[in-house]
Order: structure tokens, then C-alpha cells, then sequence
């Protein structure tokens, strides 16, 4: 008789012990399935997932993982644009002329980008359903200039850009460009189709990052 009271209470222990504890473990899941499942088909889905599922804070929503995706961009932005800062202002690192020159331009072309990420952020933020089309619009025209601006930086080295600064630069455009694809995701799960249209690259030569993206 003893027994089967013990049993009785453990077995009661530990139903209960799964009943609080299932939904803690359910909404902890979520998240990641939602940036699992976000970053699948982005263009680089392995930096994608890493990136968002480290960042801090939860994904609930598309659109929580746009903005997240653009807060990665941001910060690895700011983070490159603080670099390069850094070493085009260092007269030690001895440079040729068009070097130095190329540099202070990409730290230019990094800085803007900075300000287009942010914008675009702001629009993701205060996103209203009568002007979302408009905003989303927005939003994409400036994370792709700001790809632009990584592609044109690497090419005002005429293929011979520093290595520190060429991987620094392609990792902000490859955040980049899984944001963009984020907030490009967000607009067809909200109006069934894509509403926006990457421009054709004014510069010549090799395709632009947010055509490769389509």
C-alpha cells in the first residue's frame, strides 16, 4: 500500500512538473523555429540563422525577424564603418596614394550606409497598415543603396582592396543582404506578392548585390 502511494506521488510529481513546464519549453522554441525557418531560403542561411539567433531579444514575428535582421546589419555596419575610420586616419600603415584615397571613400560610402540602415529601421518600427506598401517601399530602397554602397566601395579599390577591408565589407553586405531579403519576405507575407522591384545597377559592370538576391 505504501508503494503504491509513493508511486502515485511520483507519478502525480511529475506530470505536473511537465504540465508547467511544456509551455515554457513551447514558447521557447518558437522563436528559433520562426529564424529557422526565416533564414532557409536567405541568401546566406548559415550566417542568417547564426547571426539572428545570437542577437538578443525574441522573434515572434516576421516582422520581429526583419527588424532583428536589420539590427545585425546595423551593428556589423557601424562596426566596419569604425574600422575603417580608424585606419584611414592612420598615417603609420604606409599606403600609395590611390589606396589611401579609395579607403577615405569606402569609409565614406560605409558611414552612408549606416544612416540608410538606420532609416530604414525607423520605418520598420512605426509601420502603420495604411501607408505599409509606402513604408516598405522605403525600407528596401535604402537597405539596397546600402548595398550599393558596399559594392562601390570595394570597387573604388580596383580589385585590390586590403584584406582586412575586404572581409569586413563583404561581411556587412552578406548581413545585409539577408536582411533585405527579411524585409522583402515580410512585405509578401503581408500583401501575398513581392512590391518591390530592385533597380538596375547605374554603374557599369557586374550585376548588383540586391539583383544576384532575385
Amino acid at each position: 500500500m505504501q508503494l503504491q502511494l509513493t508511486l502515485s506521488s511520483l507519478f502525480l510529481s511529475l506530470l505536473l512538473t511537465i504540465t508547467l513546464t511544456s509551455p515554457t519549453l513551447a514558447a521557447q522554441s518558437k522563436p528559433q523555429d520562426l529564424v529557422r525557418s526565416s533564414c532557409v531560403h536567405a541568401r546566406y542561411p548559415r550566417l542568417c540563422l547564426h547571426t539572428l539567433s545570437n542577437y538578443p531579444g525574441s522573434a515572434n514575428t516576421p516582422l520581429d525577424v526583419a527588424r532583428t535582421a536589420l539590427k545585425v546589419s546595423l551593428a556589423h555596419t557601424r562596426r566596419a564603418s569604425k574600422f575603417l575610420h580608424a585606419l584611414s586616419h592612420d598615417d603609420s600603415i604606409i599606403m600609395r596614394k590611390r589606396e589611401r584615397s579609395a579607403l577615405r571613400d569606402c569609409t565614406e560610402q560605409i558611414s552612408d550606409s549606416i544612416d540608410q540602415l538606420r532609416r530604414s529601421l525607423d520605418e520598420l518600427q512605426h509601420l502603420r497598415s495604411e501607408t505599409f506598401r509606402w513604408q516598405m517601399s522605403n525600407a528596401l530602397t535604402w537597405v539596397s543603396a546600402a548595398l550599393t554602397d558596399g559594392d562601390t566601395c570595394l570597387e573604388g579599390f580596383g580589385g585590390n582592396a586590403r584584406p582586412d577591408v575586404k572581409r569586413r565589407v563583404t561581411d556587412v553586405a552578406r548581413v545585409t543582404s539577408n536582411a533585405l531579403y527579411m524585409i522583402n519576405r515580410l512585405g509578401q507575407s503581408r500583401t501575398g506578392k513581392p512590391k518591390y522591384k530592385p533597380r538596375p545597377r547605374t554603374q557599369p559592370g557586374s550585376a548588383s548585390s540586391t539583383e544576384k538576391l532575385n
